[in-house]
């Protein structure tokens, strides 16, 4: 049977609620369509897990003992744990629905669950999860190309972003423009842009920076 990397990507659902006979009714649910499950009876046991390295997403009882669910989905977002959370309550309202959808929340379904509108919310999950994966592993690597630029190849490629033609660079930085061309040429090389808007895009990503990289 094959492993590494193909194990890794296996999706994972995590199942926090202190209702143990709920917890493993819905595992064996998940179980049967073929997904990976994790359960967990506290908020606490959830953060203090080591999770992998793959897509997945986070259903979540609304009222525990400690700290409940919503406060809990406010904890993992400070923690800069970014994952799809299905909310499950037996006494949702109106105001904790709105509350949970606008921190983010996916769906937020009452019990009795319908098992069909869980099955879909969690799916919905791993793949909204699955791309938020790919667009930050995309940054990384942005970034990476980014920081590896010099000093003097970042400062041109701001004055790229803002416009300026070559010789208008060369003037501001009192360089001749044939080594504003090198320069550029080094920046296009390294970013593996193939055109200028293509390196325009990649350096003004969301989620990366054109300052200076932190030694170390």
């Amino acid at each position: 049977m094959p492993t590494g990397a193909s194990s890794e990507e296996q999706p994972v659902v995590f199942i926090v609620d202190d209702d143990a006979a709920l917890r493993d009714s819905l595992e064996d649910l998940l179980r049967s369509v073929g997904l990976e499950v994790r359960t967990f009876g506290s908020a606490q046991a959830f953060l203090q897990s080591k999770r992998p390295d793959a897509p997945g997403c986070l259903v979540l009882d609304v009222r525990m003992p400690g700290q409940s669910g919503l406060e809990f989905q406010r904890t993992l977002a400070a923690a800069g744990i970014h994952i799809p959370v299905i909310f499950i309550s037996g006494h949702g309202d109106i105001p904790m629905t709105v509350q949970a959808m606008k921190s983010g929340a996916i769906e937020f379904l009452t019990k009795p669950l319908r098992e069909q509108d869980l099955l879909d919310a969690i799916q919905l999950g791993i793949e909204n999860d699955r791309v938020l994966r790919q667009t930050a592993k995309t940054v990384v690597k942005l970034q990476e190309r980014l920081d590896s630029l010099t000093p003097r190849e970042r400062e041109i490629l701001k004055l790229i972003l803002a416009g300026q033609l070559n010789k208008q660079i060369a003037a501001h930085l009192s360089l001749s423009e044939a080594t504003v061309k090198v320069h550029r040429s080094q920046i296009m090389h390294k970013m593996q842009a193939h055109s200028l808007v293509d390196l325009l895009r990649m350096a003004s990503a969301p989620g990366v920076s054109l300052e200076k990289p932190r030694a170390g």
